[in-house]
């Protein structure tokens, strides 16, 4: 598998699709079939956090690629996917609740949400319903819809979820996997494994790659499988934000959602403050979500902080890996960020802090010693991470320290994140579908969207 950056697309050959799609029908009938019944294709999608409104619009833009109907929008998102032409239900932000004692508080909010999505899913009368991530309204979402399609004795359209759960983290978590062949048609796994044990428990599974690798193709990089990463450019950014050259930059990412940012962007700003004993000409970049509660929040935390910071807004992928690749070091939240420095080559130090019971529950249920998704993947403690209790400003100093003067430590990282890349590859039996497209249609490059559209398009109902 390689990506393929020239986006060169035609103008379809509809009649070369409907032969295509004969190998998939037979009797039984694929997506497309549904849609071109209709003369469109409709897609209701949702997704409650940042990362999940990422991968719903580069989704919802190789749908739009592929597909020879025109596709057609509705579910919730936030900004990303409201520019590929969703109009949300409601803001994104009103979902975006993480933990577990931390969504009590909200239930009530989330109850009402969760029918308000599903009367406008009735209402659309999809072909398809895709949720991203946020299993826990993602499910129920799903699990309900399916049951007041039967009630109304309409058909049911096909079920998708793209991310599967983290099974593997937990205790029993294979035996709930089971459940979810009830509700959920077809899983899209961005993770190596995950695919062969889902199918092991009943479900449709394909693992379409990790979305992180999404950035390379998106910023037009023409790079080999052995070497997938960004190199931004450091001298443009320090020069835009008339930075000293002797100042050492530290990029600061607090997370996505405002709960874990209140808690996460206080401790770092803490640490911050006490590597400035050693490293006087020390230069703070906040990275901020695209997330308006977020940004709202930073903001006004960083005009108290006394501590001159300079904050990334989201968004721009080449002001991020520029800002990644201006600093010496990255102070990041448990999440997909930290696959991301790895693609840029960033040295990092992962953090978590929860409600406390929220941690004890953790403790208790998770069978992996890892946190970040290296380390996992590795089965290795490459990057340092400070958990729980042992997440205090002191720890995260000391190993941000280390991280920065320890030229070792920094090689060991880089080297691991070129393994790490390469696991996150779909595998090439997984590429048929939109290799079959490609040929027909002249279509482009296969980034995980692309494999996960081609999926959907190519489900056969069973």
């Amino acid at each position: 598998m390689s990506f393929r950056t020239t986006w060169n697309v035609g103008g379809g050959n509809i009649v070369g699709f409907s032969r295509l799609m004969r190998r998939y029908t037979s009797v039984r009938r694929s997506v497309l079939d549904m849609a071109a019944k209709d003369g469109e294709l409709r897609v209701f999608v949702v997704s409650g956090e940042v990362s999940g409104d990422t991968i719903g619009s580069r989704l919802m833009s190789s749908l739009k690629k592929l597909s020879p109907v025109p596709v057609r929008f509705s579910g919730v998102g936030g900004t990303m996917m409201s520019s590929q032409g969703l109009k949300s239900v409601f803001p994104m932000e009103d979902i975006a609740v993480m933990g577990l004692l931390e969504l009590l508080p909200h239930l009530n909010k989330l109850r009402v949400k969760l029918q308000e999505t599903i009367e406008a899913a009735l209402l659309f009368q999809p072909h398809v319903v895709v949720t991203v991530d946020s299993k826990g309204f993602s499910f129920r979402l799903l699990k309900q819809l399916r049951a007041r399609y039967s009630q109304k004795s309409f058909e049911i359209p096909v079920h998708f979820h793209y991310v599967a759960p983290s099974f593997w983290a937990w205790k029993g978590g294979e035996a709930r996997l089971r459940g979810l062949a009830g509700f959920v048609d077809h899983l899209l796994c961005i993770l190596p494994n995950e695919e062969e044990v889902c199918r092991s428990n009943g479900l449709v599974a394909t693992f379409v790659g990790h979305p992180i690798l999404e950035d390379v193709c998106e910023l037009n990089l023409d790079t080999s499988p052995h070497e997938w990463k960004i190199e931004g450019n450091s001298e443009i950014f320090r020069r835009n934000h008339a930075i000293p050259t002797g100042a050492t930059i530290i990029s600061l990412l607090p997370g996505s959602r405002l709960q874990e940012v209140t808690r996460m962007l206080s401790l770092f700003a803490n640490t911050i403050e006490l590597l400035q004993v050693s490293l006087p000409e020390l230069v703070p970049l906040i990275h901020v979500a695209s997330n308006q509660h977020v940004k709202d929040f930073v903001t006004g935390f960083t005009n108290k902080w006394h501590v001159p910071a300079i904050l990334i807004p989201g968004g721009s992928l080449h002001q991020k890996y520029d800002a990644f690749s201006a600093s010496s070091v990255a102070l990041c939240a448990s999440g997909t960020v930290a696959l991301e420095l790895q693609l840029a080559r960033l040295p990092c130090v992962v953090a978590y802090r929860a409600h406390f019971l929220t941690e004890w529950i953790i403790r208790y249920k998770a069978k992996i010693s890892y946190i970040s998704l290296s380390n996992i993947l590795l089965d290795s403690a490459i990057i340092p991470e400070a958990l729980f209790h042992a997440c205090t400003p002191a720890m995260l100093a000391s190993l941000t320290s280390k991280m920065i003067h320890d030229t070792g430590l920094r090689e060991k990282q880089i080297v691991a994140a070129e393994k790490v890349t390469r696991l996150l590859c779909a595998s090439a039996k997984n590429l048929h579908n939109l290799e079959e497209l490609h040929r027909r249609l002249s279509l482009p490059c296969y980034t995980p969207s692309m494999i996960a559209a081609s999926t959907i398009l190519c489900h056969v109902r069973s």
